[in-house]
Parts: structure tokens; C-alpha cells; sequence
């Protein structure tokens, strides 16, 4: 009982510590959501131990990511950008809004963006 209580009394403190905000990733996403019509919206994607992938939408459809530490500081990045909103999930309408630069599907793709031929389909005469 007594290791319980010591438990419940550390989680608390550090549910109830402040979470400390990189400056290069509070300045990043400030300057993605003005290049980008002055709003967006995030979605929190948490990837186990990596983190959290905040994926940003401007409100073009633009995309844009950072990778956080945890979900607190996903919460706190989304609390303090002024126009950036947090969504629940990747929804109809939100989707329907995407629209990735043609150098988005490059940096997807790696190495075979860059290759002129392409061998020919198997199932292809």
C-alpha cells in the first residue's frame, strides 16, 4: 500500500510538471501555420517510443509534420501556436482538404523519385 501511494504521489507531480517547448519547433510550426493562411490543424499520432508525429494541415491543405517526445508536449505545442487547432482524427473533411506538393511525393518515394526508366510491370506483356 505504501509503494501505491508513493506511486499515485509521483505520477502526479509529473502529470502536473510543465511541459518545456523546444524554441526551433515552437518557431517551425508558428511559421508553417502563417505560411499557410494563418491556420492549421494537427493531428496527434503517437509512434510507441519514437514519440509523437504531429501532423499539420494548413488550412491550403498543405502538409507538414514535426516528431514530439511525448503527448503532453503534442498537447502543449497544439495549446500554444495561436491558429493551430487539434483534430481527433483523420476525418472525411479533413482529408478531403489535403493537398501535398508535388515535393512531398518525392521525399515519399526516396531513392526511386530520382530514377528515369522503371523496369517493366510483371504482369505486363
Amino acid at each position: 500500500m505504501l509503494l501505491a501511494g508513493k506511486l499515485r504521489a509521483m505520477s502526479a507531480d509529473v502529470a502536473a510538471a510543465p511541459v518545456k517547448l523546444p524554441g526551433a519547433l515552437v518557431e517551425s510550426v508558428k511559421g508553417f501555420v502563417a505560411d499557410h493562411d494563418g491556420s492549421a490543424t494537427a493531428v496527434l499520432q503517437p509512434l510507441g517510443r519514437a514519440g509523437v508525429r504531429v501532423t499539420l494541415v494548413g488550412a491550403d491543405g498543405i502538409l507538414g509534420d514535426r516528431v514530439v517526445t511525448d503527448m503532453a508536449t503534442a498537447k502543449e505545442l497544439v495549446a500554444t501556436i495561436d491558429g493551430l487547432t487539434e483534430a481527433d482524427e483523420w476525418d472525411r473533411e479533413l482529408t478531403s482538404i489535403v493537398t501535398p506538393r508535388k515535393s512531398h511525393w518525392a521525399q515519399m518515394a526516396g531513392w526511386v523519385a530520382k530514377q528515369k526508366r522503371f523496369p517493366k510491370a510483371r504482369n505486363e506483356n
